[in-house]
Protein backbone atom coordinates (compact mmCIF):
# COMPACT_ATOMS: atom_id res chain seq x y z
CA UNK A 1 0.00 0.00 0.00
CA UNK A 2 1.31 3.31 -0.86
CA UNK A 3 1.55 6.68 1.43
CA UNK A 4 -1.41 8.35 -0.55
CA UNK A 5 -3.67 4.93 0.28
CA UNK A 6 -2.65 4.44 3.48
CA UNK A 7 -2.80 8.33 4.60
CA UNK A 8 -6.32 8.45 2.77
CA UNK A 9 -7.65 5.26 4.96
CA UNK A 10 -5.94 6.60 8.19
CA UNK A 11 -7.65 10.18 7.94
CA UNK A 12 -11.43 8.09 7.46
CA UNK A 13 -10.58 6.15 10.74
CA UNK A 14 -9.29 9.16 12.45
CA UNK A 15 -13.06 11.25 11.72
CA UNK A 16 -14.50 8.06 12.67
CA UNK A 17 -12.81 8.10 15.76
CA UNK A 18 -14.54 11.52 16.38
CA UNK A 19 -18.12 9.92 16.61
CA UNK A 20 -16.80 6.65 18.27
CA UNK A 21 -14.23 6.84 20.71
CA UNK A 22 -13.63 3.14 21.45
CA UNK A 23 -11.52 3.22 17.82
CA UNK A 24 -9.15 5.82 19.17
CA UNK A 25 -7.02 2.41 20.25
CA UNK A 26 -6.56 1.23 17.09
CA UNK A 27 -6.14 4.55 15.30
CA UNK A 28 -3.64 5.55 17.68
CA UNK A 29 -1.46 2.40 16.81
CA UNK A 30 -1.65 2.75 12.91
CA UNK A 31 -0.92 6.96 13.30
CA UNK A 32 2.39 6.01 15.46
CA UNK A 33 3.28 3.24 12.63
CA UNK A 34 2.24 5.96 10.22
CA UNK A 35 4.38 8.63 11.06
CA UNK A 36 7.54 6.55 12.32
CA UNK A 37 6.86 5.60 16.09
CA UNK A 38 6.16 2.71 18.54
CA UNK A 39 3.69 4.32 19.87
CA UNK A 40 1.17 7.34 20.03
CA UNK A 41 -1.19 9.16 22.67
CA UNK A 42 -3.67 11.86 23.09
CA UNK A 43 -2.90 13.49 26.36
CA UNK A 44 -3.48 16.61 28.57
CA UNK A 45 -1.07 18.58 31.42
CA UNK A 46 -2.25 21.06 33.57
CA UNK A 47 -0.24 23.89 34.96
CA UNK A 48 -2.01 25.17 37.67
CA UNK A 49 -2.30 21.65 39.12
CA UNK A 50 1.02 20.37 37.57
CA UNK A 51 -0.50 17.29 36.90
CA UNK A 52 -1.29 15.16 33.68
CA UNK A 53 -3.93 12.69 31.95
CA UNK A 54 -3.70 10.29 29.02
CA UNK A 55 -7.30 10.05 27.29
CA UNK A 56 -6.99 7.62 24.58
CA UNK A 57 -3.53 5.59 23.66
CA UNK A 58 -2.86 2.15 21.92
CA UNK A 59 -1.39 0.53 24.80
CA UNK A 60 2.02 0.02 24.02
CA UNK A 61 3.22 1.90 26.61
CA UNK A 62 4.00 -0.01 29.75
CA UNK A 63 1.07 0.71 31.75
CA UNK A 64 3.85 0.76 34.94
CA UNK A 65 5.78 3.62 33.31
CA UNK A 66 2.66 5.23 31.92
CA UNK A 67 1.40 5.97 35.30
CA UNK A 68 5.51 6.44 36.84
CA UNK A 69 5.70 9.50 34.69
CA UNK A 70 2.29 11.48 35.95
CA UNK A 71 3.04 10.13 39.23
CA UNK A 72 7.01 11.06 39.65
CA UNK A 73 7.83 13.19 36.14
CA UNK A 74 5.21 15.68 34.72
CA UNK A 75 6.16 18.58 36.71
CA UNK A 76 9.63 18.34 35.52
CA UNK A 77 9.29 16.90 31.56
CA UNK A 78 10.98 19.43 29.59
CA UNK A 79 9.40 17.34 26.49
CA UNK A 80 6.49 18.71 27.21
CA UNK A 81 7.19 21.58 29.41
CA UNK A 82 7.70 23.79 26.06
CA UNK A 83 4.62 23.13 24.41
CA UNK A 84 2.72 25.59 26.73
CA UNK A 85 3.79 28.20 23.76
CA UNK A 86 4.05 25.89 21.18
CA UNK A 87 2.36 27.11 18.33
CA UNK A 88 -0.45 25.13 17.51
CA UNK A 89 -0.60 22.35 14.79
CA UNK A 90 3.45 22.46 14.75
CA UNK A 91 5.47 19.01 15.13
CA UNK A 92 7.94 19.79 17.98
CA UNK A 93 10.81 16.98 18.54
CA UNK A 94 13.15 16.73 22.08
CA UNK A 95 15.49 18.80 20.32
CA UNK A 96 13.50 21.75 19.64
CA UNK A 97 13.23 22.02 23.49
CA UNK A 98 16.62 21.02 24.92
CA UNK A 99 19.84 20.71 23.62
CA UNK A 100 19.92 16.45 22.83
CA UNK A 101 23.29 15.32 24.67
CA UNK A 102 21.59 17.57 28.19
CA UNK A 103 18.67 15.34 27.55
CA UNK A 104 20.48 12.51 27.53
CA UNK A 105 22.09 13.39 30.78
CA UNK A 106 18.66 13.87 32.11
CA UNK A 107 17.05 12.16 35.04
CA UNK A 108 13.81 11.73 32.99
CA UNK A 109 15.48 10.12 30.52
CA UNK A 110 17.98 7.88 32.35
CA UNK A 111 14.90 6.40 35.08
CA UNK A 112 12.01 6.89 32.17
CA UNK A 113 13.01 7.23 28.22
CA UNK A 114 16.44 4.92 28.25
CA UNK A 115 14.71 1.56 30.13
CA UNK A 116 12.20 1.44 27.33
CA UNK A 117 14.68 2.00 24.45
CA UNK A 118 13.05 5.50 23.80
CA UNK A 119 15.13 7.97 22.22
CA UNK A 120 12.34 10.79 21.60
CA UNK A 121 9.11 12.34 21.26
CA UNK A 122 7.44 14.00 18.62
CA UNK A 123 4.36 15.82 19.53
CA UNK A 124 1.96 18.78 18.70
CA UNK A 125 -0.27 21.06 20.47
CA UNK A 126 -4.11 20.52 19.65
CA UNK A 127 -5.34 23.40 21.85
CA UNK A 128 -4.51 24.95 25.10
CA UNK A 129 -5.79 27.42 27.04
CA UNK A 130 -4.80 29.50 30.09
CA UNK A 131 -3.51 27.03 32.15
CA UNK A 132 -3.66 23.58 30.30
CA UNK A 133 -2.86 22.13 26.84
CA UNK A 134 -4.05 18.98 24.78
CA UNK A 135 -1.52 16.94 22.65
CA UNK A 136 -1.06 14.41 19.84
CA UNK A 137 2.04 12.55 20.45
CA UNK A 138 4.50 10.01 18.47
CA UNK A 139 7.07 8.25 20.90
CA UNK A 140 10.75 7.07 18.47
CA UNK A 141 12.43 3.77 19.90
CA UNK A 142 16.01 3.22 19.02
CA UNK A 143 15.37 1.33 15.75
CA UNK A 144 13.42 4.45 14.51
CA UNK A 145 15.95 6.88 15.39
CA UNK A 146 15.43 10.69 16.49
CA UNK A 147 13.04 12.67 14.97
CA UNK A 148 14.19 13.47 11.01
CA UNK A 149 12.90 16.10 8.20
CA UNK A 150 10.72 12.71 6.94
CA UNK A 151 9.03 12.52 10.86
CA UNK A 152 8.07 15.98 11.03
CA UNK A 153 6.76 15.98 7.00
CA UNK A 154 3.99 12.69 7.88
CA UNK A 155 3.51 14.46 11.39
CA UNK A 156 2.25 17.49 9.49
CA UNK A 157 0.09 15.36 7.44
CA UNK A 158 -1.99 13.89 10.44
CA UNK A 159 -2.27 16.11 13.41
CA UNK A 160 -5.05 18.29 11.52
CA UNK A 161 -7.09 15.99 11.24
CA UNK A 162 -6.66 14.37 14.27
CA UNK A 163 -6.70 18.41 15.97
CA UNK A 164 -10.07 17.95 14.11
CA UNK A 165 -11.66 15.00 15.41
CA UNK A 166 -10.23 15.76 19.08
CA UNK A 167 -12.56 18.71 19.04
CA UNK A 168 -15.51 17.73 17.34
CA UNK A 169 -15.25 14.44 19.72
CA UNK A 170 -15.06 17.26 22.75
CA UNK A 171 -18.50 18.20 21.73
CA UNK A 172 -20.39 14.59 21.72
CA UNK A 173 -20.81 11.83 23.45
CA UNK A 174 -22.18 9.21 21.35
CA UNK A 175 -21.61 5.16 22.14
CA UNK A 176 -20.44 2.95 18.90
CA UNK A 177 -23.76 1.32 18.11
CA UNK A 178 -25.33 4.62 17.74
CA UNK A 179 -22.08 6.36 15.77
CA UNK A 180 -24.12 5.11 12.04
CA UNK A 181 -26.97 7.72 13.03
CA UNK A 182 -25.53 9.91 15.29
CA UNK A 183 -27.63 12.73 14.04
CA UNK A 184 -30.73 11.58 14.95
CA UNK A 185 -29.33 11.87 18.68
CA UNK A 186 -28.22 15.55 18.63
CA UNK A 187 -31.05 17.42 19.41
CA UNK A 188 -30.03 17.78 22.75
CA UNK A 189 -26.74 19.10 22.09
CA UNK A 190 -26.08 22.68 23.47
CA UNK A 191 -23.89 23.24 20.34
CA UNK A 192 -25.93 23.89 16.78
CA UNK A 193 -25.56 20.98 14.23
CA UNK A 194 -26.35 20.63 10.84
CA UNK A 195 -25.93 18.67 8.27
CA UNK A 196 -25.06 20.18 4.31
CA UNK A 197 -24.52 18.67 1.15
CA UNK A 198 -21.90 19.51 -1.22
CA UNK A 199 -23.65 23.04 -2.55
CA UNK A 200 -24.11 24.06 1.42
CA UNK A 201 -27.84 23.05 1.26
CA UNK A 202 -29.31 22.58 4.50
CA UNK A 203 -30.46 18.55 4.90
CA UNK A 204 -30.70 18.67 8.63
CA UNK A 205 -30.44 20.91 11.81
CA UNK A 206 -30.74 20.13 15.42
CA UNK A 207 -32.26 22.14 18.04
CA UNK A 208 -29.75 24.42 18.82
CA UNK A 209 -28.66 25.46 15.14
CA UNK A 210 -32.60 25.83 13.89
CA UNK A 211 -32.42 28.87 16.81
CA UNK A 212 -29.19 30.23 15.17
CA UNK A 213 -30.29 30.22 11.80
CA UNK A 214 -33.77 31.77 13.43
CA UNK A 215 -31.77 34.70 15.27
CA UNK A 216 -29.81 34.96 11.59
CA UNK A 217 -26.97 36.73 14.14
CA UNK A 218 -24.12 34.32 13.06
CA UNK A 219 -25.78 32.16 10.10
CA UNK A 220 -28.64 31.67 8.24
CA UNK A 221 -30.04 30.50 5.05
CA UNK A 222 -30.90 31.67 1.98
CA UNK A 223 -32.98 29.14 -0.75
CA UNK A 224 -32.16 26.54 1.37
CA UNK A 225 -28.28 26.74 1.72
CA UNK A 226 -26.11 27.97 4.57
CA UNK A 227 -24.65 31.60 5.00
CA UNK A 228 -22.50 33.23 6.67
CA UNK A 229 -22.53 36.83 8.41
CA UNK A 230 -19.08 37.01 7.76
CA UNK A 231 -18.04 36.83 3.54
CA UNK A 232 -14.44 35.57 4.17
CA UNK A 233 -15.94 32.80 6.75
CA UNK A 234 -18.69 31.97 3.69
CA UNK A 235 -16.69 31.32 1.19
CA UNK A 236 -14.31 28.89 3.62
CA UNK A 237 -17.39 27.11 4.70
CA UNK A 238 -18.63 26.39 0.86
CA UNK A 239 -14.73 25.20 0.13
CA UNK A 240 -15.12 22.84 2.42
CA UNK A 241 -18.67 21.44 1.86
CA UNK A 242 -17.15 21.36 -2.11
CA UNK A 243 -14.12 19.31 -1.10
CA UNK A 244 -15.67 17.27 1.45
CA UNK A 245 -17.70 15.47 -1.12
CA UNK A 246 -14.55 14.67 -2.95
CA UNK A 247 -13.48 12.49 0.29
CA UNK A 248 -11.89 12.50 4.07
CA UNK A 249 -8.30 13.02 2.40
CA UNK A 250 -9.48 15.90 -0.32
CA UNK A 251 -10.65 17.93 3.05
CA UNK A 252 -6.68 18.65 3.97
CA UNK A 253 -6.71 21.38 7.07
CA UNK A 254 -9.19 23.66 5.47
CA UNK A 255 -11.45 24.67 8.39
CA UNK A 256 -10.60 22.99 11.29
CA UNK A 257 -11.57 26.18 13.23
CA UNK A 258 -13.85 28.63 11.10
CA UNK A 259 -14.28 31.73 13.62
CA UNK A 260 -17.70 33.86 13.16
CA UNK A 261 -18.73 36.49 14.25
CA UNK A 262 -22.09 37.69 15.22
CA UNK A 263 -24.06 40.82 14.55
CA UNK A 264 -23.11 41.95 17.63
CA UNK A 265 -19.33 41.13 18.15
CA UNK A 266 -19.57 38.03 20.07
CA UNK A 267 -17.63 35.08 18.51
CA UNK A 268 -18.68 31.89 17.18
CA UNK A 269 -16.19 28.29 16.12
CA UNK A 270 -17.17 26.27 13.96
CA UNK A 271 -15.93 22.54 12.73
CA UNK A 272 -16.32 20.45 10.13
CA UNK A 273 -16.61 17.04 10.13
CA UNK A 274 -17.43 15.29 6.67
CA UNK A 275 -19.66 12.38 6.52
CA UNK A 276 -18.38 10.26 2.98
CA UNK A 277 -16.10 7.59 3.93
CA UNK A 278 -15.83 5.09 7.19
CA UNK A 279 -19.26 4.37 9.49
CA UNK A 280 -19.57 8.15 9.31
CA UNK A 281 -21.13 7.53 5.29
CA UNK A 282 -24.44 5.51 6.41
CA UNK A 283 -25.47 8.79 8.24
CA UNK A 284 -23.82 10.84 4.88
CA UNK A 285 -25.94 8.58 3.05
CA UNK A 286 -29.42 9.33 4.33
CA UNK A 287 -29.54 12.36 4.51
CA UNK A 288 -27.64 12.85 1.17
CA UNK A 289 -25.20 15.16 3.00
CA UNK A 290 -21.07 15.25 2.98
CA UNK A 291 -20.81 17.00 6.22
CA UNK A 292 -21.71 17.67 9.56
CA UNK A 293 -21.07 21.54 10.50
CA UNK A 294 -20.74 22.24 14.24
CA UNK A 295 -21.19 25.60 16.10
CA UNK A 296 -20.56 26.93 19.08
CA UNK A 297 -19.64 30.30 20.94
CA UNK A 298 -15.57 30.28 21.37
CA UNK A 299 -13.63 30.73 24.25
CA UNK A 300 -12.21 33.39 25.54
CA UNK A 301 -8.80 32.67 24.50
CA UNK A 302 -6.56 34.18 27.36
CA UNK A 303 -2.62 33.71 27.11
CA UNK A 304 -1.35 30.81 29.81
CA UNK A 305 1.25 32.37 32.53
CA UNK A 306 4.84 30.32 31.31
CA UNK A 307 4.03 31.41 27.63
CA UNK A 308 3.11 35.43 28.98
CA UNK A 309 6.47 34.70 30.70
CA UNK A 310 8.84 33.42 27.68
CA UNK A 311 7.19 36.17 25.42
CA UNK A 312 7.74 38.64 27.78
CA UNK A 313 11.44 37.76 28.88
CA UNK A 314 12.29 36.03 25.37
CA UNK A 315 13.37 32.53 27.64
CA UNK A 316 14.38 29.62 25.67
CA UNK A 317 12.24 26.34 26.85
CA UNK A 318 15.25 25.09 29.18
CA UNK A 319 15.19 28.60 30.64
CA UNK A 320 11.94 28.30 31.74
CA UNK A 321 12.35 24.62 32.86
CA UNK A 322 14.52 25.95 34.91
CA UNK A 323 12.83 29.06 35.92
CA UNK A 324 9.57 26.69 36.79
CA UNK A 325 12.04 24.38 38.83
CA UNK A 326 13.46 26.40 40.99
CA UNK A 327 10.27 27.88 41.88
CA UNK A 328 8.73 24.95 42.56
CA UNK A 329 11.25 22.62 44.24
CA UNK A 330 13.90 25.28 45.79
CA UNK A 331 17.71 26.02 45.02
CA UNK A 332 20.11 24.82 42.67
CA UNK A 333 21.28 21.49 44.35
CA UNK A 334 17.58 20.55 44.65
CA UNK A 335 16.48 21.84 41.21
CA UNK A 336 19.69 19.57 39.28
CA UNK A 337 18.89 16.68 41.54
CA UNK A 338 15.29 16.79 40.57
CA UNK A 339 16.59 17.46 36.58
CA UNK A 340 19.02 14.76 36.93
CA UNK A 341 21.32 17.33 35.52
CA UNK A 342 24.95 18.78 37.06
CA UNK A 343 24.60 21.89 39.34
CA UNK A 344 27.01 23.75 36.95
CA UNK A 345 23.99 23.12 34.03
CA UNK A 346 21.67 24.60 36.38
CA UNK A 347 23.67 27.48 37.47
CA UNK A 348 24.27 28.22 33.60
CA UNK A 349 20.81 28.51 32.55
CA UNK A 350 20.13 29.98 35.79
CA UNK A 351 22.46 33.34 35.61
CA UNK A 352 20.73 33.53 31.74
CA UNK A 353 17.66 33.51 33.46
CA UNK A 354 18.46 36.25 35.75
CA UNK A 355 20.40 38.26 33.03
CA UNK A 356 16.96 38.65 31.00
CA UNK A 357 14.65 39.16 34.37
CA UNK A 358 16.47 41.39 35.84
CA UNK A 359 15.80 39.26 39.37
CA UNK A 360 18.81 39.31 41.49
CA UNK A 361 17.77 36.42 43.73
CA UNK A 362 15.91 33.50 43.86
CA UNK A 363 13.00 34.99 45.94
CA UNK A 364 13.15 37.40 42.98
CA UNK A 365 11.95 34.58 40.64
CA UNK A 366 9.27 33.31 43.03
CA UNK A 367 7.89 36.94 42.90
CA UNK A 368 7.87 37.42 39.20
CA UNK A 369 6.20 33.56 38.65
CA UNK A 370 3.51 34.83 41.06
CA UNK A 371 3.32 37.90 39.50
CA UNK A 372 2.19 36.29 35.80
CA UNK A 373 0.23 33.58 37.49
CA UNK A 374 -2.35 36.50 39.11
CA UNK A 375 -5.45 36.98 37.26
CA UNK A 376 -5.05 40.41 37.25
CA UNK A 377 -1.25 40.23 35.69
CA UNK A 378 -2.07 41.40 32.42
Amino acid sequence: MDETQRLSELIGEIYDAAVDPSLWFDVLGKAAEFVGGVSATLFSKDASRKNGQVHYDDGRIDPHYKQLYFDKYVKLDIVTTGHYFAQIGEPVATADLIAYEEFLQSRFYREWARPQALVDFVSAVLDKSATSIALFGVFRHERDGIVDDETRRRMRLVVPHIRRAVLIGRLIDLRSDQAAAFADTFDGLSAGMLLVDGGGRIVHANTAAHHLLATGDVLGASNGRLVANDDEAGRTLRDIFHTASQGDAAIGVKGISVPLVARDGSRYVAHVLPLTSGARRRTGNTYAAVAALFIQRAEQQITSPPELIVKHYRLTPTELRVLLAIVEVGGVPEVAEALGVADTTVKTHLSRVYEKTGAGRQADLVKLVAGFASPLST
